[in-house]
């Protein structure tokens, strides 16, 4: 299903910015920013909490379980092997497999996590609403509405280089 959408294209990162501040002032909503390197204030503009930290803090918990409960069956329980009257469970030394395996679930699991949050896949096509954004130019993208007068005079007023119409 395609939408209309109105295009806004900045030259500069402070054009950029101004513009973010201006439109969260009036209340008007903004759909995605697209920038050639991450924009910090962009990100904090569109208002939008994370909660990815939270997915990784989970999956490392849970890694590091798992990973601490294999080691312990394998060793003391499953096949217990006597060194010289040693103890079978020698916990100081599942601490390195554990750390490294829990980064690996951790690295793995936001990956896939990540990807399927942003709907991204082998073979997707990308959905750019102005190829230059890949390259130096700051793109704004908002959902076409009646009111698209009072969002046409914000930009331009906040140094807008062009503004154009899609359907995406």
């Amino acid at each position: 299903m395609k939408n209309k959408h109105v295009i806004g294209v900045f030259d500069k990162e402070e054009n950029l910015v101004n513009a973010i501040n201006a439109l969260n002032d009036h209340k008007i909503s903004i759909e995605e920013i697209y920038t050639p390197y991450p924009v910090h204030e962009a990100i904090h503009g569109l208002g939008q909490k994370s909660r990815f930290t939270w997915v990784a803090f989970f999956l490392g918990l849970v890694g590091a379980i798992v990973v601490l409960a294999f080691l312990y069956y394998t060793s003391v329980i499953d096949w217990p092997l006597n060194f010289g009257g040693k103890p079978s469970s020698a916990f100081p030394s599942f601490i390195i497999i554990t750390i490294v395996t829990t980064i690996l679930i951790i690295t793995i699991g936001s990956l896939f996590t990540f990807s399927v949050r942003a709907g991204i896949y082998p073979g997707k096509e990308a959905i750019l609403p102005d190829e230059r954004s890949t390259d130096d130019k700051f793109v704004m993208m908002f959902r076409q509405e009646d009111d698209s007068e009072q969002l046409r005079k914000i930009l331009q007023e906040n140094g807008v280089e062009e503004i154009n119409e899609k359907e995406l």
